[in-house]
């Protein structure tokens, strides 16, 4: 099991160079980013996006752009479009957002004739590293699905354990469905989605990890605190990944850890043709490396599969 983001990185280096999309890469963090990528040999990648822009920023910032192409559009719609077409046309095999809204990044991607989509479900997975917790905790979906069904919240877990099992080497993830409490209230839906996940776990419906709820979050977190309030759980303070009932709560709950409590986030799309990395526009040239490594993973272990 990985446990750190830096036994994550180490681990990417087998995986790569890697041939990265990065849609409008005129932004000092992103550029560091990829510029500490591509010394780390992480990844060769091509810039989109203006081109002026992104030679007065490497420039600032002192970046030689030499090693890299750049493919000139100031149009963000059509750089994200641009930088979608790489992937499809096997230019490239790892996906970046840059300096860009979500909405447009996503809009490119999940595009019917000339997107990224796949037979799965697409979700967000947001992996941090929590001081003192001893374990990569990964939530999700706090950046994609905005109120998930039952059906959905399923292929959301399922793809959560697929990347928890594949990229961090957790054998069996255990996946806590979160709540306001840990009991079965009509009055909240949420709890019942949460009963009804977790059996479908235990009848083979999501497969390779164990999957409890509801729970509350210091019921999951903390075993301790489990146990104080008579919780039996098999996931409780063992816990690979959160389940949030929506886009709110885990975009709350992920900003809280990194404003907070400074946890380290890494974040990708899972579900898609590429693994795409999508982090905040205001998260760090580290969290952005990081993510990078996830996916560089995440394209080199299915590669060589």
């Amino acid at each position: 099991m990985l446990r750190t983001f830096k036994e994550v990185l180490e681990k990417a280096k087998g995986y790569g160079p890697q041939k990265m999309s990065v849609a409008a890469a005129q932004a000092e963090e992103v550029l560091r980013a990829v510029e500490l990528a591509r010394v780390e040999g992480l990844t060769d990648s091509i810039l989109v996006g203006d081109k002026k822009e992104i030679r007065r920023v490497a420039n600032k910032i002192g970046i030689n752009l030499s090693p890299y192409e750049i493919i000139d559009q100031p149009d963000k719609t059509e750089t994200a479009k641009g930088a979608v077409e790489l992937i499809r046309n096997n230019q490239a095999s790892i996906l970046m957002k840059g300096m860009m809204g979500t909405a447009k990044i996503l809009k490119a991607i999940l595009d019917k004739e000339r997107g990224l989509r796949t037979d799965k479900l697409l979700s967000h997975i947001y992996t941090l590293e929590v001081k003192n917790y001893g374990r990569l905790l990964t939530i999700t979906d706090g950046a994609m699905n905005i109120s998930p069904d039952l059906a959905q919240k399923a292929q959301i877990i399922q793809n959560a354990i697929d990347f928890a099992h594949l990229l961090l080497a957790v054998e069996q993830p255990k996946v806590a469905v979160l709540g306001a409490l840990e009991l079965v209230t009509p009055d909240m839906p949420a709890t019942l989605d949460a009963a009804c996940l977790a059996k479908m776990s235990e009848r083979g419906q999501i497969v390779g990890g164990i999957v409890d709820g509801p729970l509350a979050f210091d019921n999951a977190i903390s075993k301790e605190s489990a146990l104080l309030k008579g919780i039996n759980s098999p996931v409780s303070g063992e816990v690979d990944i959160v389940l949030v009932p929506h886009i709110e709560a885990g975009n709350i709950m992920a900003k809280a850890l990194v404003c907070l409590a400074n946890a380290v986030p890494g974040g990708l799309v899972w579900g898609a043709k590429a693994p795409v990395v999508l982090t905040s526009r205001a998260d760090s040239v580290e969290s952005k490396l990081y993510s990078i490594a996830l996916a560089v993973l995440a394209s080199g272990m299915v590669k060589s599969k």
